[in-house]
């Protein structure tokens, strides 16, 4: 949802329009004006209206777009516990004595019960259970099944132990040892010189470069953080990054631009500047290097307790 006025644009809008009790959506605010104009973004307790909760809200985030101007954006993560459809109306936006609203139709949060909890199939008489016949085949059938199973279990046991005493009296056998693990510093930095020794944008695969340099920090990040990114949006990486990150607001701004460039070039055909490529791969260098040197710091004063 658009409001305009002069150069100024604000708006409002749900990840999702549907959850169920207890899940999670985000509302993501927007504006964008000129940088000569400040735009304050509303300010809410802890509930959005009454029946929706405000569990988490990033700091407004600040990005340069192409033709100068400035956008704002911040993200509040919703939930809700009760069966309802909630309205949300449209959200005020003031810049000096100007109120601008997100106009257009409301929002809308519909939160649903998994399941319906039907009391007229409760049990009010035990007799029929009582009299109800025994179906000898089908229990003699599950017996049969155990046994089989347990029969499978042993004989695979012997086998496997007969195997391994062969295998340890063969001198001809070899046993293979894994490979130890290369750190995920290394094998990222490693890929992050092979995108830029390819001059993958230089060729006009813009696309292609982005979406290459994403996938190694989401690996990376796997790899350092024990978080999967990499089936993760970039909104929900970015929030299980924030606490992470939480005492280095720079490298979480760096990481937030890096993502969001990727996502507009992948999903809008955004029309990227030389610089802002350049600027991705050195933020992925950055943000590996940074990560790196915090972690081997822990590791080191841990071995020294």
């Amino acid at each position: 949802m658009l409001a305009f006025l002069l150069s100024i644009i604000v708006s409002a809008a749900l990840d999702t329009s549907e959850i169920m009790i207890g899940d999670q959506t985000d509302l993501h605010l927007q504006a964008i004006c000129e940088p000569t104009e400040q735009v304050a973004f509303p300010v809410f307790g802890e509930e959005l209206i009454p029946g929706l909760e405000i569990v988490d809200r990033t700091i407004r985030d600040t990005t340069t777009l192409r033709d100068g101007r400035l956008r704002y954006d911040q993200y509040l993560t919703l939930t809700g516990f009760h069966d309802s459809l909630y309205y949300i109306e449209p959200i005020a936006f003031t810049s000096g004595n100007d109120t601008f609203w997100s106009e257009g139709e409301r929002l809308s949060l519909n939160i649903i019960q998994p399941f319906e909890i039907d009391t007229t199939l409760a049990i009010t008489d035990i007799k029929p259970i009582a009299k109800a016949p025994i179906w000898w085949w089908g229990i003699i059938r599950w017996i049969l099944l155990a046994l089989a199973l347990a029969g499978l279990a042993v004989g695979g046991y012997f086998a496997w132990k007969k195997w391994g005493y062969l295998l340890s009296h063969n001198p001809q056998s070899t046993i293979h040892h894994p490979q130890p693990t290369r750190p995920c510093e290394e094998v990222a930095l490693e890929k992050l010189d092979i995108i830029k020794a390819e001059k993958i944008w230089q060729a006009g695969e813009v696309k292609k470069y982005h979406t290459l340099i994403t996938d190694v920090v989401r690996e990376y990040i796997a790899g350092r953080f024990d978080f999967s990114s990499t089936e993760k949006t970039s909104d929900e990486t970015l929030r299980a990054m924030k606490e992470k990150l939480s005492d280095n607001k720079d490298l979480y701004h760096q990481l937030r631009q890096m993502l969001s460039l990727a996502d507009l070039v992948k999903f809008a055909k955004w029309q990227t500047t030389p610089e802002e490529n350049e600027r991705s791969l050195a933020d992925a260098y950055t943000f590996v290097h940074e990560t790196t040197e915090k972690e081997k710091v822990e590791e080191d004063q841990n071995s020294k307790l």
